[in-house]
């Protein structure tokens, strides 16, 4: 349980927290570590991002936030975000998520940083944060979806089924459930069977021609985010959310 890192040509970093992948503040810190540390080592040549369980990530551990006094765990966990977001970013070798059931909040921070994004059949994108008093993410949403349709998930909080993204050409493919990390290894294998010198030269150039500096605009976003816990609307959407209303 936690983040696990698997080294080899293709590292696999594998999401495992129960029963949903609500990571906690100190989850996302792992998380960043554990990718910066595949990219790091001069063996690795792709990076896998994937989880165990009914979802690829259902974002922060709002319920961590609501046990903790005071605004600790809101802050780490902005940090943790930033960190692993930016971690997925800059790793020097491309990464590859794959995506099963749902893909939500910071889940489209990972996706929408990676390099390629495989999906399953059921998987689903979306980001709550609205219903959630926060904001964040939307950098991210930007890069899978246009723009307007961007917008209306994030004010209607509406989710999109993978087969919609690849009709956009922003997951490569999607499969069946059960085929979802094969087919993702079958990717990985071809990247890494390039000349690995050449692909991390590929990485560092096309994060140097990319149109939007994704870290400065999510700390932006998350700006918002403060400025909605500070006047009582973040607490009271995340305390309505662990009540389940």
């Amino acid at each position: 349980m936690g983040v696990q890192l698997h080294r080899g040509a293709v590292a696999e970093v594998i999401i495992d927290f129960p029963p949903v992948n609500a990571v906690p503040a100190d989850g996302w810190l792992a998380l960043a570590e554990a990718v910066a540390a595949a990219g790091a080592d001069s063996d690795t040549r792709v990076v896998l991002l994937a989880a165990e369980g009914r979802g690829f990530c259902a974002g922060v551990d709002i319920k961590e936030m609501q046990r903790t006094e005071g605004h600790e765990a809101l802050i780490a966990a902005n940090r943790g975000c930033a960190a692993a977001f930016a971690a997925v970013y800059d790793c020097p070798v491309p990464v590859i998520t794959a995506v099963h059931g749902f893909c939500l909040g910071g889940g489209i921070g990972l996706a929408g940083n990676a390099d390629l994004v495989i999906a399953a059949d059921d998987a689903v994108f979306g980001l709550p944060e609205v219903d959630r008093g926060a904001l964040g993410a939307a950098t991210h949403l930007a890069r899978l979806v246009p723009h307007q349709l961007m917008r209306t998930m994030v004010y209607t909080c509406r989710t999109v089924p993978a087969s919609l993204l690849h009709g956009f050409g922003t997951v490569l493919e999607v499969v069946p459930p059960d085929q979802l990390r094969a087919a993702a290894r079958r990717v990985a294998a071809e990247i890494a069977g390039k000349d690995p010198v050449v692909i991390r030269a590929a990485k560092a150039s096309l994060n140097g021609i990319d149109p939007m500096d994704v870290k400065r605009s999510y700390r932006f976003e998350q700006g918002f985010t403060f400025e909605l816990n500070l006047n009582g609307a973040g607490d009271r959407a995340r305390q309505r959310f662990v009540e389940g209303r």
